[in-house]
């Protein structure tokens, strides 16, 4: 990645969002609104030429400008290197069903993690051009401008229950919410940091599905929490994390999480 401004590489929340955009121009380059041909992964997730394309290009300049730290990406790397001091968390293109079908909400996440815990985020949609960022005891922006959680959102009308095709399909919820699938975790993840869903929940993220997101929503003042005691954070060296899922619940307040988390049950395997 070409640096116009040493300052990139000095620090690493304005590498990460030009690297974001960057890679939006690519992505950009080949959306189409009629979409574009996809195939399924053996997890039955979909992935596209794109998704791979940028993911070699996050991959290669974070190599050229931090060649001492790790990657963690979905589609090229997925096992966290011996050494996990500094790891880059990289999801080329989070929301790839809808980018291939040509609907706006899809983007790219690019999160820092230090001993094993987000540091650093830039999350970027780039049809909506929204950019969100975070650094760890610094606060979350929206397009440059702070983002904070206000609890009186509570009150607000329209709010909703933010969730992923397969909730319903593998729990039993009792949200008195609207629900609201747009196919994108990170997306999800930003709207509540904004306030514009109370709750989010993913029944099968992946570690590159929530770095990113995890940071925007703590320093926004959200709270998030993973379920059934699988933490995704700190990350563990060596460790293949393709086929490892981290339910997660975030809401706005520590107050609606609580009573959220009672809303929210597995079904049993007879269901559904």
């Amino acid at each position: 990645m070409r640096m116009d401004d040493h300052r990139e590489m000095d620090n690493p929340i304005l590498f990460a969002e030009q690297l974001a955009r960057q890679t939006a121009a690519l992505l950009m380059r080949h959306y189409n609104q009629a979409g574009l041909p996809a195939r399924l992964k053996a997890d039955r997730s979909v992935v596209t030429e794109a998704d791979l394309a940028a993911d070699r290009l996050i991959s290669a300049s974070i190599q050229q400008t931090f060649p001492e730290d790790g990657i963690l990406s979905e589609e090229l790397q997925t096992t966290t290197p011996e050494d996990v001091s500094r790891v880059w968390v990289i999801d080329p293109l989070d929301g790839t069903t809808n980018y291939s079908l040509g609907i706006p909400f899809w983007g790219i996440s690019i999160a820092l993690l230090i001993d094993g815990w987000p540091e650093t985020a830039a999350i970027y949609f780039p049809v909506l051009d929204e950019m969100y960022t975070a650094q760890k005891g610094k606060g979350a922006f929206f397009n440059n401008s702070p983002l904070k959680i206000d609890p009186s959102m509570l009150d607000r009308p329209g709010t909703f229950f933010a969730c992923c095709s397969r909730t319903h399909r593998r729990y039993d919820i009792r949200i008195p919410y609207k629900p609201r699938i747009l196919g994108s975790a990170a997306y999800n993840f930003c709207i509540l940091a904004r306030g514009i869903a109370l709750l989010s929940f993913e029944a099968a993220p992946k570690i590159w599905d929530i770095a990113g997101g995890w940071l925007v929503i703590r320093e926004a003042g959200g709270v998030i929490q993973p379920l059934n005691g699988l933490k995704p954070f700190p990350i563990t060296p060596l460790t293949e994390y393709r086929n490892q899922n981290f339910p997660v619940l975030a809401a706005i307040t520590e107050e609606l999480k609580t009573t959220a988390l009672d809303q929210i049950q597995p079904k049993s395997p007879n269901q559904g």
